[in-house]
């Protein structure tokens, strides 16, 4: 008996021992460890406010994967607010901040990027024909360090030229606005070009270096009698599509451009959806934060488009449009 209470006694010293060293022992040692802060980089040719529904777009998308700004991720913005000559100086900015990538839209930013760095990956949340440009080797397998989603913007304003006829039979003249700064527009031009004259339409080019020229070039449009006008997803037309939107109305024009035009008021728009575009560049933001090289991630080219018709401009316009439109359409706004 005394042996088993000396024992005993031994057992209570123990637990008091270890008891006490836990007490002991900061509160911040059982803490989880804080998680690793990532920053990457985002780099537009626009401003913050009409770019601000595809950053929330992207952050969504983030935030689904488990990204939180201030906890586990920081977000640098650079904006050129439509001057491209300072895009050059915003994308090394970003390297010099040692970003972990860029997310970015566009060939001419993709080019400022690209210049700026051959090791930061590069996430493109939409661009143009990647491959015809020299910024990748194949869609599988990019190679380098650019990857993201794309779709073919020549073919798409091809296509609206045909809506348009389809929507205004009788139209013969349409007019398409240029930015004349752009050195990717030649080869959409070309193709638009080639389907007007299969749908016997002439198709006329107003060039704009910038929103100060709009409402000329629209008043040019009504001395030559076009019967309707296409916007392509020129990033300074982007920023400006309520503008845009209005003019087209005021002039009485029917018109047709991408999703974002139509929401703002335009008549009818052929797109891909860019929000969902920006919310996808999530995936690849995580896939290479989580180690992927972005020239092994596959792009992703787009595939479905969307037609919306909006009835209320059509009214406010005083046109009609055909059933045959109207049945084949995604959306339609009353």
């Amino acid at each position: 008996m005394v042996g088993e209470g000396r024992e005993m006694n031994k057992r209570r010293k123990l637990i008091v021992a270890i008891g006490a060293g836990a007490l002991a022992t900061p509160l911040g040692s059982f803490a989880q460890q804080p998680a690793k802060m990532y920053r990457i980089g985002f780099l537009s040719s626009e401003s913050p406010s009409s770019y601000r529904t595809r950053v929330e777009a992207l952050r969504a998308g983030l935030h689904e994967l488990g990204y939180e700004g201030g906890k586990n991720l920081v977000i640098e913005f650079r904006w050129a607010e439509g001057k491209n000559d300072r895009l050059p100086e915003l994308a090394a900015e970003l390297v010099r901040l040692k970003v972990d990538l860029i997310v970015t839209h566009g060939s001419i930013l993709l080019r400022a990027a690209q210049n700026a760095t051959t090791t930061i990956p590069i996430v493109f949340a939409t661009s143009n024909d990647v491959i015809g440009m020299g910024f990748v080797t194949s869609l599988a397998r990019p190679g380098g360090n650019m990857t993201g989603s794309i779709f073919f913007a020549s073919e798409l304003n091809a296509k609206r030229i045909e809506l348009l006829k389809e929507a205004f039979p009788p139209i013969t003249r349409v007019a398409v606005l240029r930015n004349q700064d752009s050195t990717v527009v030649t080869p959409m031009l070309q193709m638009m070009q080639t389907t007007a004259q299969s749908l016997k339409v002439t198709l006329h080019e107003f060039p704009v270096r910038g929103p100060h020229e709009f409402d000329a070039a629209f008043s040019a449009m009504v001395k030559q009698k076009v019967g309707a006008v296409v916007f392509s997803e020129d990033p300074m037309f982007l920023a400006n599509i309520a503008a845009l939107a209005v003019l087209a109305a005021t002039r009485k024009l029917p018109s047709i451009g991408g999703n974002e035009f139509v929401e703002a008021g335009g008549l009818m728009s052929y797109g891909a959806d860019l929000l969902g575009l920006y919310r996808r560049a999530a995936y690849y933001v995580d896939k290479i934060l989580k180690g992927a090289k972005p020239g092994d991630i596959p792009i992703e080219q787009v595939s479905r488009f969307e037609l919306i018709v909006n009835l209320r401009t059509a009214k406010a316009l005083g046109v009609a449009i055909p059933q045959s439109v109207l049945t084949r359409a995604t959306r339609v706004i009353e």
